[in-house]
């Protein structure tokens, strides 16, 4: 594809009269699907966390130590995020978003073959959790470039016009790497016996995503680099300085929307979708079967509610969508919680209802992309989502962990608090920011 050709593609990203056409779509489609696989790999850990929990520490340990560790290590995975998220977005705003889009899922689907290669605590002792944590290590580098070098991929890429539909389909495709980890969880503990799973079955899941991981390194060959980046290249307008130096000294304001706004993500997917199937097991003695043919409902439900959230935000708004969306999780997930363990039928009913409102997680890059400018965005959206999803995503099982020992209704109340922030965060006017994807002019002031 030659310069021009670029320079045209982002003169018509910016256009508001043209529509999708057949390269957004197959760029969009291979975006998704390795982003789908990605995540697969980064959460399939969760829906094992039980089974890893006795495989890799001792027998003799209390068992509510023993899903802390189990935790701990799910939480280092996040807490790697913002050094993979700013190295990373650093490259992609100096070399390219392609290039790094490509690396981020080779580097996670190496470790996800590893760990389904691993021996136990049984066969070699302290050493197994000791490897078990460095490949999440590696893992969460990984998604800490992945998920915002998606969504600038594809926010760089699409007309003004559908940019909120396309950044919420993406992140539908994101979100569907959950619901496949959810299905291939309820396979397993469906043809599988509980000392199957145990004994060899629990490592499926894992080779899968590493051979899967790797097939989307090779289908990423075929995106082309965003025609945004390429203007800044021609332009000569690619940072100079260190990215991260920019973003600390001149957008400090955006930053900081970014990661409270991050922090409420965090609350949606963590607590209502990843940890939940353990909640419902471990509190309510609800069957594993069961718990996750719920969440695999409420997972589907949300990747449709992105997909609408991303729609309407293009017709009415976002912030009118962020109002509606957190306000509606507000309500929603109260009332999941405070039914449990019901009947299978109004479980199922209401963890779907709750799902479909996690969907509003689809405005945190549709409000985070749009409010860095074109030299720094990799960088800034990086360093923001990154930073508050280590902090809160990783400490978030953590805590829950501790304050369920006093209150069964700790994850209602945390996700309800952050549900009420998101909210807030909807009335401040970064939330209604107008798109503004192609580079500024050569030699002028970038705002943000």
């Amino acid at each position: 594809m030659t310069a021009k050709a670029f320079a045209d593609g982002a003169a018509d990203a910016g256009s508001p009269g043209r529509t999708l056409g057949r390269r957004d779509y197959k760029t969009l489609a291979l975006s998704a699907l390795g982003g789908t696989l990605e995540f697969y790999d980064f959460v399939i850990y969760v829906f094992f966390a039980t089974v890893l929990g006795a495989l890799f520490f001792p027998t003799d340990m209390p068992d509510w130590l023993r899903q802390l560790q189990t935790f701990g290590i799910f939480a280092a995975g996040y807490l790697a995020r913002p050094v993979g998220g700013i190295v990373i977005g650093h490259f992609g705003d100096i070399l390219g978003r392609k290039r790094m889009f490509t690396l981020s899922i080779f580097l996670m689907a190496a470790p996800t073959l590893v760990i389904g290669l691993l021996p136990t605590y049984a066969s070699i002792g302290v050493a197994a959790p000791l490897l078990l944590l460095a490949m999440r290590v590696l893992q969460g580098a990984a998604i800490g470039g992945e998920m915002p070098g998606a969504w600038v991929f594809v926010a760089e890429h699409v007309p003004a016009r559908r940019y909120g539909f396309a950044v919420g389909t993406l992140t539908s495709g994101i979100t569907g790497g959950i619901l496949l980890g959810s299905l291939v969880a309820v396979a397993i503990n469906t043809h599988y016996t509980p000392a199957e799973v145990s004994g060899f079955a629990w490592r499926i899941p894992f080779i899968m995503g590493g051979v899967f991981g790797l097939v989307s390194v090779y289908l990423r060959r075929f995106l082309h680099e965003t025609p945004v980046f390429q203007e800044l290249a021609d332009r000569r307008n690619v940072a100079r300085e260190l990215p991260l130096k920019t973003i600390v000294r001149d957008h400090r304001g955006a930053s900081l929307f970014v990661a409270l706004l991050t922090w409420v993500l965090s609350a949606a997917i963590v607590v209502v979708v990843l940890y939940t199937p353990t909640y419902l097991q471990k509190v309510h003695h609800i069957p594993a079967t069961l718990a996750l043919e719920a969440n695999a409902v409420a997972t589907l439900m949300l990747t449709i509610g992105c997909v609408i959230v991303g729609w309407a935000s293009d017709r009415i708004g976002t912030r009118p969508v962020m109002l509606i969306g957190w306000g509606g999780l507000l309500i929603t997930s109260y009332l999941f919680y405070t039914s449990l363990p019901g009947t299978p039928s109004s479980l199922v009913w209401h963890y779907g209802l709750a799902g479909l409102f996690v969907g509003s997680i689809a405005t945190v890059p549709i409000a985070g992309v749009r409010a860095f400018p074109a030299p720094v965005r990799f960088s800034g959206l990086s360093f923001a989502y990154n930073m508050s999803y280590a902090i809160f995503g990783g400490l978030t099982p953590v805590i829950l962990t501790v304050w369920l020992q006093h209150d069964v209704m700790a994850p209602a109340h945390y996700v309800g608090a952050l549900a009420v922030l998101g909210f807030v965060l909807g009335l401040l006017p970064m939330a209604a920011r107008g798109h503004a994807m192609r580079a500024a002019p050569a030699g002028s002031k970038i705002a943000g």
